[in-house]
């Protein structure tokens, strides 16, 4: 966990720079007690991680050609799924250890959760409610594609390069740790995190700077020869949809404090001697 205090240090300074002040962080009388957003953040969670899973169902014309072009995407990089490999393999003969090492730490489930969790926390305790609402989304979007992709990895069973046995190689439902290279578990928890992250501010400069450190757990593992480009590739597709998704959620149909633009309603009354429209708020 030492190895990832920056990391975690990193994560509060970026959304204090995003305008949460010391007075903001100061606890207020009038606000719910501590397990009462506790509680509230529970079904919060739970109802991103739904909304994650079922989101499919509703999808619309343009949600179904962005799946396509994706499933184009990787079908093209398949191609040259042993070149590239054999490229980033090549590339993290010299790749810096302090690098590859940051990717694998980060994007390990213990100290990825350590890292979202301690965010939250921080929001709860403080009942801050920017921060709270990103340590929701964080924690419930790590673990809806947490879940996926635990799935996946038995269910697909794809060899990893360094077996050695090829690009379509698979042996579905074993357990072997050789046979779960897709998806990306470090790809999915790191890029997640920092992706659901760069979702709290405006600044374009802040967002690629964030989602540069969720890379670099992609990028060391195909520096190890751990996973295939595809896996990669399709593990961050995977996170980009489900962080939409659930941020979706939380801003439209729960209370984290953002105000929701009002409406109003016009209707025309008629009546004996008058003529009139009423605007409802």
């Amino acid at each position: 966990m030492k190895k990832n205090i920056p990391v975690f240090i990193l994560v509060l300074s970026v959304l204090f720079l995003n305008g949460i002040t010391a007075q903001q962080l100061t606890p207020k009388d009038s606000l719910p007690s501590t397990w009462d957003l506790m509680k509230y953040d529970g079904v919060s969670a739970f109802g991103g991680l739904k909304k994650a899973y079922t989101a499919p169902l509703h999808w619309q014309k343009d949600d179904i050609v962005i799946a396509s072009a994706v499933v184009a995407g990787t079908a093209a990089i398949y191609i040259f799924d042993e070149e590239t490999s054999e490229y980033f393999k090549k590339q993290g003969e010299n790749a810096p250890s302090v690098v590859r090492d940051f990717g694998w730490y980060f994007g390990s489930p213990q100290n990825n959760y350590g890292i979202t969790g301690a965010v939250y926390l921080v929001g709860l305790f403080t009942k801050n409610e920017k921060i709270r609402k990103t340590g929701v989304l964080m924690i419930s979007a790590a673990t809806a594609s947490g879940i996926i992709q635990s799935i996946s990895k038995t269910a697909v069973g794809r060899a990893r390069p360094t077996a050695e046995e090829g690009k379509a190689s698979f042996k579905p439902f074993s357990k072997e740790g050789t046979y779960h290279s897709f998806p990306s578990g470090h790809t999915i928890l790191s890029f997640t995190t920092m992706y659901a992250l760069s979702k709290q501010f405006e600044s374009p400069f802040i967002k690629a700077g964030l989602m540069g450190v969720g890379l670099i757990a992609p990028v060391s593992r195909l520096w190890d020869g751990a996973h295939w480009l595809t896996d990669v590739g399709l593990s961050l597709a995977l996170s980009v949809a489900v962080v939409d998704t659930i941020d979706k959620y939380l801003s439209t149909e729960r209370d984290y404090g953002v105000e929701k633009e009002k409406t109003i309603s016009w209707k025309m009354h008629v009546g004996l001697g008058r003529v009139g429209i009423v605007g409802t708020f």
